[in-house]
């Protein structure tokens, strides 16, 4: 049994995500849906719709994905997993994302934590430029000032 992916986000961000994995992953549209909660709708409506959205998976091992904790989203999805076979994890990514899709064939609780180590592997900070275009920082103990060249 296949673990089914649900991104409860902020308009425009969950279906956004579910367009860019289908991009990668065209085979999985059926089992990647997407809720975007519009900023005007009450709670309690996306709940309603969230809760028929989910119900297309069935009894099928779920997660849950969510753009920001304690957020109008993930406040739904929290509501939403009561009783139901669902993992949730907050913070959605695209790399977290993608990682979840790729192991959909593990149990639920594995998805979760590729999930969860793709997002943190996702995020790093990258130079501006590329190495060979960096000034060359000589330390001030250095003799050479043409060291670095060779």
């Amino acid at each position: 049994m296949s673990t089914n992916i649900f991104i409860i986000a902020h308009a425009p961000l969950a279906h956004a995500l579910r367009e860019c994995a289908l991009h990668v992953f065209a085979d999985c549209g059926p089992a990647v849906l997407a809720l975007d909660v519009q900023p005007h709708v009450p709670p309690e409506e996306s709940l309603a719709l969230a809760q028929t959205l989910l119900r297309q998976f069935g009894a099928e091992p779920t997660l849950i994905l969510t753009d920001v904790f304690g957020a109008t989203p993930c406040n739904i999805a929290q509501r939403l997993i009561d009783g139901v076979h669902a993992r949730l994890v907050t913070g959605v990514n695209l790399p977290m994302l993608l990682r979840a899709i790729s192991y959909r064939a593990e149990p639920l609780e594995a998805v979760a934590s590729r999930a969860v180590v793709g997002g943190m592997q996702g995020v790093m900070q990258v130079a501006a430029t590329a190495p060979q275009y960096q000034t060359f920082r000589r330390n001030s103990h250095d003799q050479d000032p043409y060291s670095h060249q060779q």
